[in-house]
């Protein structure tokens, strides 16, 4: 890509992301399904994301816009306890894993973070929330795999694990034919202080 001449817009989503140690033993759970369906696209697990709020392609000067209260809705609020759990699949072509534990209140951060998207006057996808980590999509040569592959997660119950920080990224998705990656453009611990902080915390 051109450095001189940067993108003028940008794909992003505000997201919680499971600690490595519980994508790891989702990961495991997973290993007979990488291998029965090995031409499903499975999603990195590195990038594996539970998204309160897509706003899919928007311009680059949004992102200064969503940090201060962002920043704020994170200081505002206590770390969440989460698991992963089960699985299934939507329209017999994403295949995802449940969430189980604080649901209330990741119910509850989801309207907190589309408000302020909402406030910034930036425009997103407005579906109904449904707490759920995307793992991968089949082709449309192969449906059923996605509904197979659900099955064999149904027993799965993963450890709970601290939500610590919230995350806005940006993928590069639709820029090219290589792989999607994700990076965060910016990410705010939940402290409970109720005052956010002046600049994020990126890494």
């Amino acid at each position: 890509m051109n450095e001189q001449n940067p993108p003028a817009t940008v794909r992003v989503f505000i997201a919680l992301a499971p600690p490595d140690e519980a994508k790891q033993e989702l990961e495991r759970e997973l290993d007979p399904a990488y291998q029965a369906h090995p031409r499903m696209r499975w999603n990195r697990v590195e990038d594996w994301h539970i998204t309160l709020a897509f706003l899919g392609e928007v311009p680059v000067s949004v992102v200064p816009l969503l940090r201060t209260p962002l920043a704020r809705v994170a200081a505002a609020r206590k770390p969440l306890t989460l698991a992963l759990s089960g699985g299934g699949h939507f329209d017999e072509r994403v295949l995802w894993s449940g969430i189980d534990g604080d649901l209330d209140e990741l119910r509850l951060l989801a309207t907190e973070v589309r408000a302020v998207v909402d406030g910034c006057g930036v425009p997103h996808t407005g579906r109904p929330f449904r707490p759920h980590l995307t793992l991968a999509r089949a082709r449309r040569d192969t449906p059923s795999c996605a509904v197979e592959a659900a099955a064999g997660l149904a027993d799965f119950t993963g450890r709970p694990w601290r939500a610590e920080r919230l995350h806005l990224v940006a993928s590069n998705i639709g820029r090219g034919p290589g792989p999607i990656h994700y990076r965060d453009v910016g990410a705010w611990p939940f402290d409970g202080s109720g005052s956010g902080p002046q600049a994020p915390a990126t890494r």
